[in-house]
């Protein structure tokens, strides 16, 4: 039986219905509380978490009808994933990513939304994005991976990608390829399938120790021209919304993982007799940074909800992103020093593993001094900083 469209449903009814539903799944505590240290088991288990929560309808919610969903806006999802952590479950890290893609393709390539969504939102498969080159980090106008036309029905796809988050667990990326002049107005878009000999993706191991990227090689791939996202040439337009829902829902879903992890370190430390210097302190400024993170991605997520661009203030989001990532992870590490440094088990492992990925928030997904300089400009009316 069809579920009924929830469009009207408020956020409170929603997160009563979904608390009392992750109360009956006792099952789930025992396989999605606990994050292995091994990136590809965590996976495994999120993908099969965010099938349950598809057949349940629940992560139907905030989905148009049209792409498989059950109608609302994307605060019903937004909600789901709070409730997620605060049932001491964890955001699907394929959702991260899933967030970030989809809305861009529903705008600007609705055919292939319809034909494709359902199986990454219910967790089928694992997407990734193609942005980043080796000489085309925070640069993104000078990338050189190119795409040419061969005739109406396809293209060919030559170059690299680096530093793409889950590319080798992944099915599909959303790959940025020059089609014409240089600079932002000669890129395109391409949902692009990772399968064959002319694709190659290799993990990086980061220094956590989880495969937590990988780099992307193509040489002539072949890509149907059904999967240009947008027109050609429309890549950057395309880019430039995307990375709204990257910095404004992506730091709603990170903002509920860092209180779950904040929580867990003052649980730690009330249970001790001694307290460890200083974390006391580092535990507050964390909290505070947090709270500030939830408010100020709320009010993104809401903007976007409603459809409306938030434009260049959501680098306010990055950059208040960053910071806490770091200050939650290092308020982890003081309150239990010894065992972060050299405890045995997964835990201490995942600890670690976490600590060493926060040192890259300042770098990934447009870099911070980037960010600061697009705020002060724009924002702050500043004059611009000399190239």
């Amino acid at each position: 039986m069809p579920l009924p469209t929830v469009d009207g449903l408020s956020v409170r009814d929603h997160r009563v219905a979904f608390r009392e539903w992750l109360s009956e799944q006792s099952d789930l505590q025992a396989s999605v509380s606990c994050e292995p240290a091994d990136l590809e088991t965590a996976i495994l288990q999120e993908q099969q978490l965010q099938q349950r929560l598809w057949d349940s309808g629940f992560g139907r919610r905030g989905w148009p009808a049209a792409y498989g969903g059950v109608g609302g806006t994307a605060v019903l999802r937004a909600a789901t994933y709070e409730e997620l952590t605060l049932a001491g479950l964890r955001v699907p890290q394929p959702s991260y990513t899933a967030e970030t893609l989809c809305p861009a393709l529903i705008r600007f390539a609705p055919s292939i939304a319809k034909l494709l969504l359902p199986g990454v939102l219910r967790g089928e498969e694992i997407w990734c994005q193609g942005f980043s080159e080796p000489e085309a980090g925070s640069d993104l106008a000078s990338l050189r991976c190119r795409a040419e036309q061969i005739d109406g029905d396809s293209w060919s796809l030559t170059g690299q990608k680096v530093w793409t988050s889950f590319g080798h667990l992944s099915r599909r990326a959303a790959v940025l390829a020059r089609t014409g002049e240089s600079g932002h107005r000669g890129i395109s878009m391409f949902l692009v399938d990772l399968e064959g000999q002319t694709v190659r993706a290799n993990p990086i191991r980061a220094n956590g120790g989880r495969n937590e990227f990988s780099e992307l090689f193509f040489e002539r791939h072949r890509v149907p021209a059904s999967r240009l996202v947008g027109r050609v040439g429309q890549g950057w337009e395309v880019a430039m919304y995307l990375l709204q829902w990257e910095r404004g829902m992506y730091a709603w879903q990170r903002q509920a993982t860092l209180r779950a992890r904040l929580e867990s370190a003052v649980s730690k430390i009330r249970q001790r007799t001694d307290q460890p210097i200083g974390a006391a302190a580092a535990l507050v400024r964390a909290w505070t940074s947090v709270s500030a993170l939830r408010e100020r991605s709320a009010a993104t997520v809401g903007l976007l909800a409603e459809g409306e661009s938030p434009g260049p203030a959501v680098s306010l989001d990055k950059v208040l992103l960053s910071h806490t990532e770091q200050l939650v992870m290092d308020a982890c590490r003081s309150v239990e020093p010894l065992a972060f440094a050299f405890g045995p088990g997964v835990e201490a492992e995942l600890s670690r593993s976490e600590w060493f990925y926060s040192r890259a928030a300042t770098i990934y997904g447009g870099a911070v001094d980037v960010q600061r300089g697009i705020i002060a400009e724009h924002l702050l009316q500043l004059p611009r900083s000399p190239r």
